[in-house]
């Protein structure tokens, strides 16, 4: 396993000089900025690509003309990008602080594989073939394997490397499952093929309405952590000086990480690599204070994801290349540039 070196796992977090917050602000402002751009061109840019003038007159005064229509299952798969990006964007900052390593990512503890297992369960065993079937499925099977990591890991005694050891170990025992389910129902092979791929093609209002409350509460959850998270970076010892209630925080952390990470994995298939490296990423402009990179993440996870989504629509017209591709392609060569250019020291 991969992890910050000491000196840089206690980096200071005290507040930033005036000049430096307002420099990490407007960062902030540019990136929502960006995130608007990159949104309306999800709307715009597909297999059919659309006029400005067609994506305003869909937006503000549809009429059921085939435009307006692109427009409208475009807004469902953009706002769909939105929060899905946002959420392993925030998950996989928040692990990363918890795990101490700054290669983890919602895979780490195990949470891609519970959603995976429980939807091929849901569908060889019990015969659910809904879009709803599966996100249920897909989130129940995340929140499980989240709980039973936490058991594993020490519960109240977890410690970062122990957590990440049982993730492990119980992501490798669902991935065989998994396998072997599939491959002796070709059916179940069939239908699982598009979701485990990772895809925002799916998108609908019910999927967004059903994963949103999920979404909101770990979010807000994740934000507050912050400040602890901090103050664990810079040592166990140091961090019970300045208040921080180790075990609270630690389960807290799992729950938002969970919850994130197992609601977006619910609605769009597991997704690789997003929560891995815009939190990595962030941090080497940002320092390693949680309370700039967890906003970062928030809103720069959505521009690589959208940015995917709609490379994978106009690299393969009139098909797509699904966004959980894409990314794979994108974060491979990234995740070894990280590795080799970071210091990093193995436990």
């Amino acid at each position: 396993m991969l992890v910050d070196s000491p000196p840089e796992q206690r980096a200071d977090t005290a507040p930033a000089p005036p000049t430096r917050r307002a420099v990490r602000a407007l960062g902030l402002l540019l990136s929502v900025v960006i995130l608007v751009l990159v949104a309306l061109a999800s709307i715009a840019v597909g297999a059919k690509a659309l006029s400005p003038d067609q994506v305003w007159h869909g937006l503000f005064h549809g009429t059921g003309t085939y435009g307006d229509v692109v427009v409208d299952e475009r807004m469902s798969r953009t706002a769909l990008g939105l929060l899905a990006g946002a959420a392993l964007g925030l998950s996989g900052g928040v692990l990363q602080a918890l795990t101490r390593n700054p290669l983890a990512d919602p895979g780490l503890l195990g949470i891609n594989a519970g959603a995976s297992a429980a939807v091929v369960t849901a569908l060889t065993f019990f015969g659910v073939t809904s879009l709803t079937g599966y996100v249920w499925s897909a989130f129940g099977g995340a929140a499980a394997v989240g709980a039973l990591v936490w058991f594993l890991g020490g519960s109240r005694g977890a410690t970062p490397v122990r957590l990440a050891l049982a993730g492990t170990a119980i992501s490798a025992a669902l991935y065989g499952y998994l396998q072997a389910v599939m491959i002796m129902d070709g059916a179940a092979l069939g239908k699982m093929r598009f979701w485990t791929v990772g895809s925002l093609a799916s998108a609908t209002d019910s999927t967004i309405a059903q994963v949103l409350p999920f979404l909101v509460a770990g979010t807000l959850l994740a934000l507050g952590l912050a400040r602890p998270l901090n103050a664990m970076a810079m040592g166990d010892d140091t961090a019970r000086a300045l208040g921080a209630n180790l075990n609270r925080t630690r389960a807290l952390a799992m729950l938002a990480a969970t919850v994130l990470s197992g609601a977006a994995t619910a609605a769009c298939g597991p997704i690789m690599f997003v929560g891995l490296m815009v939190p990595h990423v962030v941090r080497s402009f940002t320092g390693p204070d949680l309370r700039w990179i967890l906003p970062y993440a928030t809103v720069l996870s959505p521009v690589l994801l959208l940015g995917a989504d709609v490379l994978g629509r106009m690299v393969a017209r009139p098909a797509e290349l699904q966004v959980g591709v894409v990314t794979a392609l994108i974060g491979g060569p990234v995740f070894i540039f990280l590795v080799r250019r970071r210091r990093t020291a193995q436990l």
